[in-house]
């Protein structure tokens, strides 16, 4: 017999967990979930190839809070690929050009 639990009835349940029992459970998870340890940058982002970020997913992507992320833009580091009114978003093949040239900083 196959049980299944909706995700609230599962999110209630991790909820009721000990922050301890909450580390062990998403390191289950992660180490379960993840079994191939060597994905390269096209496995796991391939299907955003063509895609914009926005400002908060590209601070997210890039690793760095929002602040940094609009100062390197102040700066000219990195330049949004449009203006949308005050938005600013990113090409994801320049996030990814951006994040190689910071890792090597």
């Amino acid at each position: 017999m196959n049980q299944s639990i909706t995700a609230e009835e599962a999110f209630a349940q991790v909820k009721k967990m000990s922050s301890k029992e909450r580390v062990k459970f998403f390191s289950l998870i992660a180490m379960n979930a993840f079994k191939e340890p060597d994905l390269g940058h096209e496995q796991v982002f391939g299907h955003l190839k063509e895609d914009t970020f926005s400002a908060n997913e590209a601070a997210e992507y890039l690793e760095i809070s929002i602040s940094t992320l609009r100062r390197h833009v102040q700066a000219g580091r990195l330049k949004p690929s449009s203006i949308i009114g005050r938005n600013q978003l990113f090409s994801s093949s320049e996030l990814r050009l951006f994040k190689q040239k910071l890792n090597k900083e």
